[in-house]
Order: C-alpha cells, then structure tokens, then sequence
C-alpha cells in the first residue's frame, strides 16, 4: 500500500532528545486575536467543492478510498477528522507548538500523553498542585496498572526541589501554571532549565491561563496540557482535551495510543470549540477584571481568611505571575471561608447569582468545594501541603458586571 502521510504507519515511538533544539512553531508572524479567527482554515483555500466562511462540520466516521491502493488521509475518525485537524491546527497556533491532537477530554490527553512516553519502571515529576484527576492518575491508575511512579516534589517554588526528584528513568516533569484550586504559580522557565540540564522534558497545563494570557512554550516548555471543557470552550457546552508539541511526539500520540483506545473530541465539539476561540482573548480579559475586583473585595472581608488570586500583591507569587501571564492573572480564584466546611457550606447555598456546579471557565460564574469533590482522594496531610483547606471555596468568575458577583458574595458570607 502506498504510504499516502508519513505519518501513516508510525511504528517507533517519539523519543526526547535533549540535544535537539525545543521543537516550537517558527515565524509566527500574526496576532494572537488573527490566529484566533484564521489560523487552520481560510474560506478560499478551502478545498472542497463548496465555499463556506466557517469551517465546516464533518461529521463523518470513516472515509472513502479513491481506489484500492490509495488510502485517505483521514482514514477514521478515531484519528482525526477535518473539522477536528482545523481546531488541532488553531491550538497548535496559539500556543506555538509544531503539532497538537484532540482529545475526549482533558484528563483523556494527559493520560494519553503519559502513556504514550512512559514503560514500567519510569517515573514521572510534578508537585501536588495538579487537578484532582490527574491526581488520581499518578496515585492510581498509573503506579496500581502500569508500574510507573509520580513524584512529588516538596517545595515547588524552589527549582532544585524538582532538580532533587529527577534520575534516569523520570521521563516527564509535569507542572501546572496557575494550579486548581489554590493559584499556585510555578516558574516554567525556571524548572524547564533544571529538567532539560537532566535531559527531562516539560509539561505544562496551560487550562486555567489559556495561551490568551500564558505562552508556556515562549518559557520553555516542550509541550502543553489543555482541557477544552474550560476557558477555551468557555460555557459548559463542550468536552475536550488537547496535546501541543513536537509533530512527531503528536503523530506517536495519534497512530499508537489513540488509534487504539479512542476517546476524541468529537467533529460537532470541534467545530463548536471554534466558533468560541474566536473570542478566546476577549472573554479572558474580561474574566481578569472581573477576577480581581471579586478578589480585591473579598481580601478585605471579615469573613475570609484568605484569598489565592495571583492577581493581588498579597500573592507570594505575584510579580512571577505578572511575568509569566502578561500582566492579566485569568478568572479563577479562590477563597477560605471561617467555620470550615460548615462555613463553606453556608456560603454556598446562600448565593443566588453564582451557581454551585463542578468545572470551571465558564461564562456565568461557578463555586465549588474541592475539599470534597475535585481533591477528596488527597489526603488530608496533602490537602494540608497543598493549601486545600476544609473552608476552601473555588470561585471561577464570570461575564456578569462585577458589581453584582460582589453584592451576591456579601450576602451570602453575611450568613456565615
């Protein structure tokens, strides 16, 4: 059979070659917002037989062979399908990488990145600011089923914490940049010098930042988590995950993991996904004002006992996160309430405006408890390390005028 992409076949894994200059998308000459609206797709460079504005939906499962040895490329959709292409395009435009692929969701994509670099007996680095899943993942599934182990480095904000964790058999260091739920903020270019001095690779979740107000490949690293669900799609309506990085670690991701178990995005999400990052910058600008007007209110109430918002100057990482997140710090935050989970529990039923509901990113604004939802398998002593205290409220702000997110939060802390 004809080969008809050389990515078609795909028999040997990517391997990391630390001597090879960081595979990053080269001469990317148009603004983030002109990428936002163009990059994979341009209505007369459409090569269908019909014209449309907006990228089409494909929603289709397999495709057609024009003759017996002439095999199409897509072929299944189970690897890609041209709807889905042109969002791993856009992405991969955003965020500056070579490559990216879709996925079922976020947690899907980190599963199969790990997967698809780790054998028994590797290791992988990161610190216990990572989303609950994932946590569960490096707990769990990983160490009980594949006989690879996660290390969790003991003072994050120190580069040589994480340098201390690496030998030779880590394969990833994984690190996420604002973290869920308590905005911790790791230096990426700082641990990306350490890893790469070792020969390591770096992950960064870039899904609460968003590549509108975080570049972590401009940082150095090698690749980029992003859950879909939240900012990028930004209203509860889509499901999905992404990988950006080098093509070939990508096209590995694609022809050997995902080809197999499945689990993509689907062409109707994608397509939807697109519509939404159209107004990807705006939307995060105006979360950010938003976010620090709540977080600035609620750092002065007498009911708070602490805010995590790396937009305020009270933040240990502060100037670090101006750097890193070109001045805007995103629209997740959260607070501690007093009177701990019963205080919590209070305050949340008593707001009228914020919904109580599990994700975040969205346009109307969201509370939860990851005490006892999203980070309920750490234990308490991690918890502890983490700053998820039992008052913990994790707010993602929304749209709505400020005005009216600060008078619903003074009401209900009133109840406390």
């Amino acid at each position: 059979m004809k080969k008809h992409d050389k990515h078609f076949f795909l028999r040997d894994h990517w391997v990391y070659d630390p001597t090879k200059p960081r595979a990053v998308r080269e001469n990317v000459k148009l603004g983030f917002d002109t990428r936002a609206l163009h990059a994979g797709f341009h209505p007369l460079e459409n090569k269908n037989d019909f014209v449309s504005f907006t990228p089409p939906i494909v929603q289709s499962i397999t495709f057609p062979y024009n003759t017996f040895d002439e095999i199409p490329c897509p072929v299944y959709g189970r690897t890609r399908t041209p709807t889905n292409t042109v969002l791993e395009e856009r992405l991969a435009a955003l965020e500056g990488g070579e490559a990216c692929i879709t996925s079922g969701s976020g947690s899907q994509s980190l599963f199969s990145l790990i997967f698809t670099m780790v054998e028994p007996g590797d290791n992988v680095v990161t610190s216990l600011n990572i989303f609950g899943e994932g946590y569960k993942q490096s707990t769990s599934i990983f160490p009980k089923k594949c006989n690879v182990q996660f290390r969790f480095v003991k003072e994050p904000a120190d580069p040589q914490s994480w340098a201390d964790e690496i030998d030779e058999r880590t394969k990833l260091v994984w690190i996420e940049t604002p973290s869920n739920p308590c905005l911790f903020i790791t230096d990426i270019k700082a641990v990306a010098d350490v890893a790469h001095a070792k020969g390591v690779p770096v992950l960064v979740d870039n899904t609460t930042a968003t590549p509108a107000l975080q570049r972590p490949m401009e940082l150095g690293a090698d690749f980029v988590l992003l859950s879909i669900s939240k900012f990028i799609a930004g209203n509860a309506t889509v499901i999905g995950g992404a990988i950006i990085g080098p093509e070939p670690l990508v096209e590995d991701i694609r022809w050997n993991t995902t080809e197999f178990i499945g689990s993509i995005i689907q062409p109707i999400e994608a397509w939807l996904t697109l519509q939404y990052i159209e107004t990807l910058s705006m939307r995060m600008a105006k979360h950010s004002s938003n976010a620090q007007a709540v977080a600035e209110f609620l750092s002065s109430h007498p009911k708070i006992e602490r805010v995590n918002y790396s937009g305020l100057k009270t933040h240990p990482q502060h100037e670090l996160a101006c750097r890193q997140m070109s001045g805007m710090h995103g629209g997740l935050m959260s607070f501690v309430v007093a009177n701990g989970v019963k205080g919590a529990a209070t305050a949340m039923n008593s707001f009228k405006t914020i919904v109580h509901a599990v994700t975040f990113g969205t346009s109307r604004s969201i509370c939860m408890h990851p005490p006892t939802i999203t980070h309920e398998h750490l234990t308490p002593e991690e918890r502890k390390i983490a700053g998820i205290d039992d008052g913990l409220i994790r707010l993602s702000v929304g749209l709505e005028d400020p005005k009216d997110l600060i008078e619903d939060l003074e009401q209900a802390l009133s109840k406390i």
